[in-house]
């Protein structure tokens, strides 16, 4: 939003260019040195414990009053240029004039959530006053003032956007959020005659069409969720804010940052392109074999980064072009990469685990070693329709000499200890996800410098502010979503959704087929994320109720989660694929289906065989 003109923006005079410049720096500087700030305070943390036995009670305290803010600041980075999940592939569908009323629809209502929430931000961010932090002694304000300064800041970056308008599609854009306002108003007493039936209306009808529509996601759970407290309750709204702010605050969600800037680095220092390098040297030359090393990549770096599209943008420019060379259609290669992206969201140190675990509170150690053997079996099946598909062709390399193959091991072993031992730290309970991002950053720069020798200075300020704007853009996500998820359990959702899936035939298969089925339109149309967040806490109590296993759930359904991210016409995983390999969308249509079907299989054998999930756990 904050780059090149989009359909419906004219060239802005030069006050407003210098507004959103400044802008810029006010919100990616602070936010920037916030990440910075993080990785060293926590590494201190470390460091004093683990090193020197000496604990430092206040590093964790710190952390969590700068992870707000993180949080906020963040959100604002990522509104600005526009990083915040979308579904746009109906919005790109229309004609340019509608498309543009579009567009400053995505922009206005946001700015209308910021503008309803900031009072109440306010009003609880001077309420928390009298509560002081346990170690530090300084009042919880001084944490909790993020979310008011937070929305100041991007209702500030919205103007700046609208302003960039046409004004005949703000004066649409902003005359259909006033009309629904108003329809809304002047029918809440029938609203509230037909009881719960009316979450239909604001959870059901306004959510999907502002999804469909193209709204960030984010916003989307922010304006449900306040249109019902408006309508059907007295509720303050200020109490949003608070489920916001206690969904954003987990301090197991600080691995999130810190895992995302991992993965900026493992690509900077080229660690990535070294495991790449040998498993092209070790596998290149069999019948299928650039296919394997693809899905051996993937396996390898995927999660660390905390997006699938940096996992993606890591592997596929160092083995397109050659594959390419093979004869293997880009539409082939393109359908490969999604399936892999679908296949690789249970591999730890998958985001998504880390997230369900401090949403549903199972142990992300138990979900960390449940998930790295499903995603081996989805590998493996993708495997075998790659060699059908493209072994003819990629089969044509000669056999890499021993001492080469010995010579890129050699060199990619110091990239190759770094997966490894994360997952198998974190599953073992020696430290926990948050603990083990640290010093894998602390790892990745010491060998960047002295081992690879390649560490860009200059990438670092970029590194960070992205770093900040995808974090905040997961953790607003994450409080709306807590929020709206709050307002179903108030209205007694959750226990109707567990009577309804409670009479599903089939008992325990039952739920698990259709939580399958559930997930894989929800991943399509919501993302992961989002669909974790909000139906986690509600879906994983009835499956504890109908007797299975929290783990096997929990992959289970990432599994069928990422199957729909990564499933076109609408799943948004499946166009960043296409995006990444500057391939034609329409070039694999028709391909991707053979590949989506051996992960249909995949996650059938994994849902209906619990040991695949549960077996090595202690």
């Amino acid at each position: 939003m904050s780059g090149t003109l989009s359909l419906g923006e004219h060239r802005p005079p030069l006050w407003q260019v210098r507004c959103d410049t400044a802008l810029g720096w006010i919100v990616e500087l602070p936010a920037a040195l916030i990440v910075l700030a993080e990785v060293v305070v926590l590494l201190a943390g470390v460091i004093s414990r683990f090193v020197f036995d000496y604990p430092l009670v206040w590093s964790d305290e710190l952390a969590s009053i700068l992870f707000l803010w993180l949080a906020m600041l963040g959100s604002a980075v990522a509104l600005r240029r526009g990083d915040h999940m979308r579904m746009t592939v109906l919005a790109q569908r229309l004609q340019p004039a509608w498309r543009a009323y579009a567009e400053a629809l995505a922009v206005g209502a946001p700015c209308l959530f910021l503008a309803v929430m900031l009072g109440p931000s306010i009003n609880y961010a001077q309420d928390q006053w009298v509560v002081q932090t346990p170690v530090m002694g300084i009042p919880d304000t001084i944490r909790v003032a993020a979310v008011p300064v937070g929305s100041v800041l991007m209702l500030a970056i919205c103007c700046t956007q609208l302003a960039r308008h046409r004004l005949r599609e703000l004066v649409c854009a902003l005359g259909t959020l006033a009309a629904i306002a108003l329809a809304l108003y002047f029918a809440r007493n029938w609203i509230w005659g037909i009881g719960n039936w009316s979450l239909v209306i604001f959870f059901g009808v306004l959510l999907a069409a502002g999804v469909l529509g193209g709204l960030p996601i984010a916003f989307c759970f922010g304006l449900s969720t306040v249109a019902c407290l408006l309508s059907t309750t007295t509720t303050p709204l200020a109490v949003i804010t608070g489920q916001m702010n206690e969904g954003m605050s987990s301090l197991v969600l600080l691995a999130v940052p810190l895992f995302v800037l991992l993965g900026q680095l493992i690509v900077m220092t080229r660690m990535a392109n070294a495991m790449v390098a040998f498993l092209a040297a070790l596998l290149g030359h069999v019948k299928g074999g650039l296919s394997f090393v693809l899905i051996g990549a993937m396996v390898l770096v995927s999660g660390i980064s905390g997006a699938k599209t940096a996992d993606m943008a890591a592997v596929a420019p160092v083995l397109f072009p050659e594959m390419k060379k093979r004869g293997i259609p880009e539409g082939e290669l393109v359908s490969l990469l999604a399936a892999c992206g679908a296949m690789a969201e249970t591999i730890p140190p998958s985001l998504v685990l880390i997230i369900i675990g401090s949403v549903t509170g199972v142990s992300i150690a138990a979900l960390f070693t449940g998930g790295l053997l499903p995603g081996l079996v989805l590998a493996v099946a993708l495997g075998v329709i790659a060699r059908k598909r493209t072994g003819d062709l990629a089969g044509k390399a000669e056999r890499a000499s021993a001492k080469t193959v010995l010579k890129t091991f050699v060199v990619a072993l110091p990239a190759l200890v770094l997966p490894v031992l994360i997952r198998f730290v974190v599953a073992d309970g020696v430290a926990t996800a948050t603990e083990v991002s640290t010093i894998g950053i602390a790892y990745t720069v010491v060998v960047g410098l002295l081992v690879y020798r390649h560490f860009d200075w200059r990438r670092i300020y970029p590194m960070l502010v992205e770093t900040a704007s995808l974090s905040g853009a997961i953790l607003l996500i994450i409080g709306a979503a807590t929020a709206m998820a709050w307002a179903l359990t108030q209205a007694s959702f959750s226990q109707a959704l567990a009577q309804a899936m409670g009479h599903m035939p089939g008992g325990a298969w039952g739920f698990l087929f259709i939580s399958v089925i559930a997930f894989i339109v929800l991943g399509s149309v919501l993302e992961g994320i989002p669909a974790m967040v909000l139906f986690g806490s509600l879906l994983f109590p009835m499956a504890r109720q109908a007797g299975i296993h929290e783990v096997h759930y929990a992959i289970t359904v990432i599994l069928a989660m990422g199957i729909g991210l990564f499933t076109p016409p609408f799943g948004l995983g499946y166009y960043a694929a296409c995006t990444i390999g500057r391939v034609d969308p329409n070039a694999g249509l028709r391909r991707i289906w053979p590949y989506l079907g051996a992960l249909a299989v995949g996650l059938a054998a994994v849902a209906a065989i619990p040991w695949i999930s549960t077996g090595f756990l202690s």
